[in-house]
């Protein structure tokens, strides 16, 4: 097995771990937040019905600043967004990545938004 193959197959193996035990419903739907090297994204959504309540991304946005400043901003959008659809509480799903950096930044924005976790 090569070293990217060990990678992919860790990381899915850790998002499988969160799914197995986050899982979105009318009260209290999944938050779902992508961070990749140039962009974040995030989504609302109702996993009982399978549809996406509320939706927030960089792609196609003139953000400046760092990637935590850019996750941050988004973090505020999918809260008011999250308004906008009637969400209050929701429970985060951090797909494979660690409670950390410019997910942190995402969460805490989130939260100074109203939305609760």
């Amino acid at each position: 097995m090569s070293e990217f193959d060990r990678k992919t197959h860790n990381k899915n193996q850790r998002r499988n771990r969160v799914r197995a035990k986050v899982s979105g419903t009318p009260e209290r739907p999944r938050l779902s937040v992508k961070i990749s090297n140039l962009h974040v994204n995030a989504q609302i959504i109702d996993d009982t019905k399978h549809h996406t309540l509320a939706s927030a991304t960089t792609v196609g946005k003139k953000l400046t600043g760092t990637k935590t400043e850019k996750a941050a901003a988004i973090g505020k959008e999918i809260a008011e967004a999250a308004k906008k659809a009637k969400v209050k509480t929701v429970v985060l799903d951090r797909n494979s990545r660690k409670y950390a950096g410019r997910l942190i930044a995402l969460a805490d924005t989130a939260r100074k938004e109203g939305l609760e976790f």
